[in-house]
């Protein structure tokens, strides 16, 4: 009898370590691939610095967090993320499943340039722990999805009355999968233009860089009048492009504009 019962636990724990190693093996295959970048919708300013620490992301009925694990933190100068410039803060495998929210959380070295001068750029207690920025994707496994956020320095740059600077960040976040993104190069160099496109429901800006270049990321497919406006002083007439198609997953690529 006590071989017998033995045996019966050695077969149990058998069944159990195999079941175990099972549950370990579909874990595992239960990932998706997340890529995260960031790029910039310029103002006017000289430098902004944001200090970028880490990337996270909620889960859906969960309150637990997931780090993307050891993206390329540092301090980056916003206005180099230009005319289709991003960096890639994050290419991580992480759990498949229904994610909410991405959270980009930043250090304390944030600053802005203005008329040659550094000053500091506060960031509101509320923003302390990260930047929250709603997703609602579904990550299928063994899919890549890839997400851009795009920092409006514009909009989210704040004087204050006491001559200090405050960083309220407005961030629009797209991905690759359900979006498009339209491109172009604005003659003549030298001037800044801002290129807008709407479609009566939504509208995405950016402006051109230093080599005339733009590109509108996270647009949604649809049709878009598409408005390029040079700084005043260049005393250029405002330019648009009426029936600029865009597709999922695709550039719509506008060439050479040539302002006059």
């Amino acid at each position: 009898m006590k071989n017998l019962f033995k045996i019966s636990l050695l077969a149990l724990a058998t069944v159990f370590f195999a079941a175990c190693s099972s549950d370990d093996d579909n874990s595992q295959e239960q990932t998706s691939r997340i890529m995260v970048s960031l790029t910039d919708a310029p103002g006017d300013y000289e430098h902004v610095y944001v200090d970028v620490q880490d990337v996270v992301v909620k889960y859906s009925g969960s309150e637990n967090e997931v780090s993307l694990g050891q993206i390329n933190a540092g301090i980056y100068d916003l206005l180099e993320l230009t005319g289709g410039v991003s960096v890639l803060l994050a290419d991580e495998e992480i759990p498949s499943g229904h994610i909410t929210q991405m959270r980009l959380i930043l250090g304390s070295e944030n600053s802005i340039v203005v008329n040659g001068e550094t000053h500091p750029l506060q960031t509101p207690s509320a923003q302390q722990s990260g930047l929250k920025l709603n997703i609602n994707q579904t990550l299928e496994a063994g899919v890549l999805y890839e997400f851009m956020l795009d920092f409006d320095v514009a909009e989210s740059i704040v004087v204050q009355g006491n001559g200090g600077y405050l960083l309220k960040p407005v961030i629009r976040v797209s991905t690759a999968a359900e979006s498009g993104s339209i491109s172009g190069l604005v003659l003549p160099l030298g001037i800044q233009a801002l290129v807008t496109a709407t479609n009566g429901i939504d509208t995405i800006s950016a402006y051109t860089n230093a080599e005339g270049n733009f590109v509108l990321h996270g647009v949604p497919e649809g049709t878009y009048t598409v408005t390029i406006e040079p700084e005043v002083a260049s005393g250029l007439q405002v330019m648009v492009l009426e029936n600029v198609i865009v597709t999922t997953g695709n550039v719509t690529a506008l060439g050479t504009i040539t302002l006059f």
